[in-house]
């Protein structure tokens, strides 16, 4: 089987391209490349010490969960092609057609994917893993705002199916994580948890026998902008006393989910 992955560059990224290069007989990687020091770079972020802050327990919680942030370059089956972030959208079908002859495409992480790539990725059923519980939260920083807003029963990912609107298309399942020690911690374990559930859902074919449920957009509690996540919010967050306990996970709000458990 070969799959083709659009992502970018920071360790839980490697740390993907490492796990589905197990599951397959060749892995073919588009990998944009950003910034690794958000807060302290601008870039997607502005850089402020709450940033650099607020980034610096993301990426001890990235350490514990993912460790080594390399990609594996002993596994020959790994083809990857770097590109700066947004250049993607400048390449054309005939620049990428080593990297379009795949049987499963997936997209994690990567810049908002438009033209002829996009039309081609929706033909193929590409999958998209949403980093927040769809249709509740949609946009970005999905799981920081549903800490925020005190509803740590809908952090967790999204795997759905890729359509030119952002993270609208049908959902396959959704993956949460029973790892309630710490904010920044249980937000990357289920990031932890879309990769094994989809690793292990490629590995069984089961991926493929999951039958795909539209999003009722009425249920949406939050659909969040980039420009949102900002110094102020940021600064509120840390001042927030947040329960990770405080309301359960309710089963009937996921569909088909898979659970980290460890």
């Amino acid at each position: 089987m070969k799959i083709t992955l659009f992502t970018s560059n920071n360790t839980r990224h490697n740390y993907l391209i490492n796990l589905l290069s197990r599951v397959c007989k060749e892995l073919y990687v588009v990998q944009e490349c950003n910034t690794i020091f958000p807060g302290l770079v601008p870039d997607h972020y502005p850089a402020s010490k709450v940033m650099q802050k607020y980034f610096d327990k993301v990426y001890a919680a990235q350490k514990k969960l993912f460790g080594n942030p390399y990609i594996n370059c002993t596994a020959n089956k790994i083809k990857l092609l770097p590109v700066l972030a947004g250049e993607i959208n400048n390449c054309s079908l005939k620049f990428l057609k080593d990297f379009l002859k795949s049987e499963i495409y997936i997209v994690y992480g990567s810049s908002y994917i438009k033209g002829d790539l996009v039309n081609f990725l929706v033909k193929k059923r590409a999958i998209n893993i949403h980093m927040g519980v769809s249709p509740y939260y949609r946009g970005t920083d999905c799981n920081f705002w549903a800490l925020y807003q005190n509803n740590p029963h809908l952090v967790g990912a999204t795997i759905h199916y890729l359509t030119k609107g952002l993270d609208n298309g049908p959902m396959l399942y959704h993956a949460v994580s029973n790892i309630k020690k710490d904010p920044f911690e249980y937000t990357m374990s289920t990031v932890k948890a879309a990769f094994h559930s989809l690793a292990d859902r490629i590995k069984d074919k089961s991926i493929l026998k999951l039958k795909p449920l539209n999003q009722e957009r009425s249920k949406e509690i939050n659909y969040s902008k980039k420009i949102e996540f900002n110094n102020a919010i940021v600064s509120k967050y840390f001042k927030k006393q947040i329960n990770l306990k405080s309301k359960k996970i309710d089963i009937s709000l996921l569909k088909d989910p898979y659970f980290l458990k460890h």
